[in-house]
Parts: structure tokens; C-alpha cells; sequence
């Protein structure tokens, strides 16, 4: 392999200096489920970057994503969950069109949305924001981690802050330690560019916040659901 092994243990699993690597099947996602419930990080593969994922609803696992990436505490973290129900316990969504949801996700689109004050999410969780970035991505190893957890996961990009975003995880070896586990999804075929982040806080309009890796198609969808697109950004 291209990182060096200190050895292998019995069920075959890779141990570096670096952290523990899995496979990201469905056969490890109740040991990643049982990590984050301990207020752990673990690194995953999703449908764009490979992530950095805790418990949402952890103070102290949130601030260790932050310490890890060196992040400013001001840069907001998105949310994963598994299916697009689960979208309302941290979100609003009734002002959104009928079908819209479902014809976004799962996907690489990441959907801005109000909080509201019936959100589960911590308020410690974006401090001082009142929307939150809602992922729901086209893979299962994640979703299933979610779904696991009964709860979201806080989830940013594999990186030190500033720093190109991961494909493989190669790409974050000096970060490995610094996980409870590692999983291995190869390497991630849509390139660098992450997912298409689109603000829906507003009644009947769009912005593109980040053009993403699936900003056409996005638009399209937003556009066949009568939305009027706002002002966008790169």
C-alpha cells in the first residue's frame, strides 16, 4: 500500500502510525456509529471529498473537527443525515416546493436552510447563524452511519484549512491520528471541486453559494420547481 503498515490484525484490518484504515462497508459502520457516540472523529468517503464526521450534537467532538482542520470557530460545518426526512428535525423546510428534496437528494448538493427554533441541532453547533448547510449524500457507507447514529453528523472536508480537499486518503495521511478510524473508499471520481452549495432560506428563490461539482444539473432542478435564482457566487 502507499502508507507504510506497523501491522495487520486479525480480521485483516491495515494499522498505521498514522490511525487505524477500514474498509468503508457496511460491516464497519457500527463501529463507526459506536466512535462518534463516544464523541469521536472518523474520516469517510462520501458522493464528492472524503469528510471529517462527528456527532453534530457533541460540544466537544465538534471543537476537535475544528483543532484537526485548523478551522476559525466562525467558519460553519454542515450537516449529514441518511434520508431526506430527517431533513425537518434540524431544518425548515415547508416553504420549500413539493418534491423538491427528494429531486435534489440523494446527491453532491449541499441545501442551506433555516435552523428555526425546533431545530435538534446544538445551539453551540454555528453559534450566532441561523441557518445551517443539510447534506444528504449519494452514499451509502455515510448515510448508514447516519441512520446508525439516529442523529446528524457534523461534516467538513479532510483537509487543514486552506489546504487542496481529499480524493483519496492518501491526500490527508499527516491528519490520520488524529481519528478514531479511517475509512478506505478508494479514490473519489467527481475531482475536487465538492458539492454545489445553494442557499433555500428564502421563500421561492435560489443563490449558488459554491458552483460544486453539480451546479447545472442543480439549477436545472431548482428552476423546473418554479424557484427564481438570486445574485449567484463561485
Amino acid at each position: 500500500m502507499a502508507w507504510s503498515l506497523e501491522k495487520v490484525d486479525a480480521a485483516g484490518v491495515e494499522i498505521s502510525q498514522l490511525g487505524v484504515v477500514r474498509p468503508a462497508t457496511e460491516a464497519h459502520a457500527e463501529e463507526a456509529v459506536e466512535a462518534l457516540r463516544a464523541g469521536k472523529v472518523i474520516a469517510v468517503p462520501t458522493d464528492t471529498l472524503y469528510g471529517f464526521a462527528c456527532d453534530a450534537c457533541s460540544l466537544e467532538a465538534v471543537h476537535r473537527i475544528y483543532e484537526i482542520k485548523g478551522r476559525k470557530h466562525t467558519s460553519p460545518l454542515a450537516i449529514c443525515v441518511g434520508d431526506v426526512p430527517d431533513i425537518q428535525r434540524f431544518a425548515i423546510t415547508d416553504h420549500l416546493p413539493n418534491g423538491l428534496l427528494e429531486s435534489l437528494l440523494p446527491g453532491p448538493v449541499t441545501l442551506v436552510l433555516r435552523r428555526g427554533e425546533s431545530s435538534m441541532l446544538e445551539k453551540s453547533l454555528n453559534p450566532g447563524l441561523e441557518s445551517i448547510g443539510v447534506r444528504v449524500p449519494d452514499c451509502n457507507f455515510i448515510r448508514g452511519i447516519a441512520r446508525g447514529l439516529g442523529s446528524a453528523l457534523a461534516l467538513t472536508s479532510a483537509n487543514l484549512s486552506g489546504q487542496p480537499s481529499s480524493v483519496c486518503i492518501k491526500d490527508f495521511e499527516n491528519l490520520w491520528q488524529h481519528c478514531a478510524y479511517v475509512y478506505q473508499g478508494g479514490v473519489l471520481p467527481s475531482g475536487r471541486a465538492g458539492s454545489t452549495v445553494v442557499d433555500l432560506t428564502r421563500l421561492g428563490k435560489f443563490k449558488i453559494l459554491r458552483s460544486g461539482s453539480a451546479r447545472e444539473e442543480t439549477v436545472a432542478i431548482l428552476k423546473r420547481h418554479s424557484l427564481e435564482e438570486e445574485g449567484s457566487s463561485t
